[in-house]
């Protein structure tokens, strides 16, 4: 079966221009149990930091994703001149107010009144958004592209490795039904040996020892949670198997496989039944470590 999983990692850079500007974007994530975005990136950009967020939701589910963005204006008008009117004319009737009042001459020319202040400004020569747009929004769509391929290449290494964890446990719920059986016969041997030793020739009750094995054979029964157990790790590697957001269930699943390897060892009243136990919880633990990548 081919993995669909995703790592919650990634990282992805892409670099787009046309004559008027010039977009870098980069990203990288880190585990997160939602979707948590931190965009970083000039001013000017700003107000599409809305459009760009929703992108990102399109194509990413879970994790702390930084991304970075660069813009570099390639236009070689950069600033332009601005005049403005209303400026001048407030000159204009100041002067003429100036020259009733004072009796005065008014010898303001188009060249001294370009001198005052605010009349003629320099500016930043106003963007075509649509245009900038355009150029961000190819450069986010290839960077985001990238950095979720980066996260299907290591979900493929968390599927094969999980898998390969999830076999290995079925194995040892394996050798915990073939020890159970044999648990309860070695305790009815050892109760015989204990009541014939107590009791010299005196003839055994079977019907007695037979109740006392029955009673710590119900005592020490583990197949309902050997049965539970083992659908969940079939179930998990179901849910491996599908496309999306399944990090959250995978873990639900892992406390579930838990609780009955804990019940498991709860029961045991034998050494090598213990150790397998352990080492169940010890496969468990480390199945919920790298679910933890998972989107």
């Amino acid at each position: 079966m081919k993995a669909l999983i995703k790592s919650m990692t990634g990282f992805g850079r892409s670099e787009v221009s046309d004559d008027v500007s010039k977009m870098i974007v980069e990203m990288k994530s880190v585990n997160h149990r939602y979707g948590d975005f931190s965009i970083r990136m000039p001013k000017k950009l700003s107000f599409f930091e809305t459009q760009m967020r929703s992108l990102l939701k399109k194509y990413i589910a879970r994790g702390k994703v930084d991304v970075f963005v660069t813009y570099e204006n390639l236009s070689e008008a950069t600033v332009e001149l601005k005049y403005n009117q209303t400026m001048a004319a407030n000159y204009l009737d100041m002067l003429k107010r100036m020259e009733e009042e004072f009796g005065i001459g008014n010898d303001i020319t188009t060249t001294s009144l370009s001198r005052y202040p605010e009349v003629f400004t320099l500016g930043e020569q106003a963007s075509d958004e649509e245009e900038l747009w355009s150029v961000l929004k190819q450069a986010l769509v290839e960077a985001v592209e990238k950095f979720v391929e980066a996260r299907t290449v290591e979900g493929e290494h968390l599927y094969h490795d999980i898998m390969e964890k999830l076999d290995h446990m079925l194995s040892l719920v394996d050798l915990v039904e073939q020890r159970s059986p044999s648990i309860v016969e070695e305790y009815r041997g050892k109760l015989e040996d204990k009541v014939k030793e107590l009791l010299a020739d005196t003839t055994i009750e079977e019907g007695r020892i037979a109740t006392e094995v029955v009673i710590f054979a119900d005592k020490i029964c583990v197949d309902e949670e050997t049965v539970r157990l083992r659908s969940h790790i079939n179930s998990m590697k179901k849910e491996l198997g599908k496309d999306g957001s399944i990090g959250r269930k995978l873990d639900f699943i892992a406390q579930e496989m838990n609780r009955e390897a804990n019940t498991i060892l709860s029961k045991a009243n034998d050494l090598e039944l213990s150790n397998i136990a352990i080492d169940l919880k010890t496969e468990i633990e480390k199945v919920r470590e790298q679910i933890q990548n998972i989107e």
